[in-house]
């Protein structure tokens, strides 16, 4: 297990003083809020210039998952910690299989409440892991904001390996040139508020990759239909009533024909829609979707083929 204990010195952007915040402890409090502030709106242009690569790895994601593989998310500290949020919000939200997502976190899920020595410095508990838990075909994305996390870097070295793509997410622009892997995303945030604290903007920034990257992956997916959910899991009133809604927006049509869809289609909102919208029964409408994957304006395209 290679774990060191000697101090090591991160040449990082998030690891240098901030000239603009040199003061911030001399400041009020509305003075201290607004220097954050101001920090905080650098972020979104730092993940626009990083767009371009992220689109390579949102069309890789889905690949792989239309083929049956997995997309893994691995990281540490804050970086770990947004992963599992991000990895635990899609099966609610997209009704995506719990497996589709994996998280791999230094520490495990006690690290996700609170700090574990030395975890993130184990990279052979990261390529471990991932030897174990990966397979060809996967997609397995780092993050990392200081570019470096061993256990990270040793996660995607043994992903690659066994043949899985990798990307990595940093936002430390010195590091990309000694990191071998498929994607290189990097989202520049300078330094921080306050020294090295990466939950400010950098954590801001891997938030706003994260969701960026998941969300376009289920649209490209065909988990929605135009902007709206219709891969939702209807698992409580709230999400109930807004099946509902849905279906309205979607359609145009009335609280009690959707209701009476819905009803129909035994609460499944795709194949209420696709009924609603072809004309077609339920049991044509839901043998299109799984002809289509799930796909709801491919499985209208194929019913309105179908009808010519």
């Amino acid at each position: 297990m290679t774990v060191p204990r000697q101090a090591v010195h991160v040449d990082s952007p998030t690891e240098r003083r901030n000239p603009r915040t040199i003061d911030i402890d001399e400041m009020s409090t509305l003075e201290i809020l607004r220097a954050i502030n101001a920090e905080d709106r650098l972020v979104p242009d730092a993940v626009a210039a990083a767009l371009p690569s992220l689109s390579t790895a949102v069309d890789i994601a889905a690949e792989a998952l239309r083929g049956g593989h997995r997309v893994h998310y691995v990281g540490a500290g804050t970086s770990g910690r947004l992963a599992t949020l991000d990895a635990a919000e899609l099966p609610p939200t997209y009704n995506v299989p719990a497996d589709w997502f994996v998280m791999h976190h230094a520490g495990g899920s006690t690290a996700l409440r609170a700090a574990v020595e030395n975890a993130e410095d184990d990279d052979d508990a990261g390529a471990a892991e991932l030897a174990r838990d990966a397979a060809p075909g996967d997609f397995v994305l780092g993050l990392t904001a200081s570019g470096r996390t061993p256990y990270v870097l040793g996660a995607l070295r043994a992903a690659h390996r066994l043949g899985a793509s990798t990307a990595l997410i940093s936002n430390n622009p010195l590091a990309t040139r000694s990191i071998d892997v498929d994607v290189m995303i990097t989202v520049d945030t300078g330094p921080e508020a306050i020294a090295g604290s990466t939950r400010m903007k950098a954590g801001t920034a891997q938030k706003q990759v994260l969701t960026a990257f998941s969300t376009a992956v289920m649209v490209k997916l065909g988990r929605t239909y135009s902007n709206l959910m219709v891969s939702l899991r209807a698992n409580n009133a709230k999400l109930r009533g807004r099946t509902v809604r849905i279906l309205r927006e979607a359609t145009g049509l009335g609280q009690q024909e959707c209701s009476d869809a819905l009803t129909q289609s035994a609460g499944d909102l795709k194949v209420a829609l696709v009924h609603l919208l072809s004309g077609v029964d339920t049991r044509r409408a839901a043998a299109a979707l799984t002809d289509t994957g799930g796909h709801v304006r491919l499985a209208l395209a194929t019913l309105d083929a179908k009808a010519v």
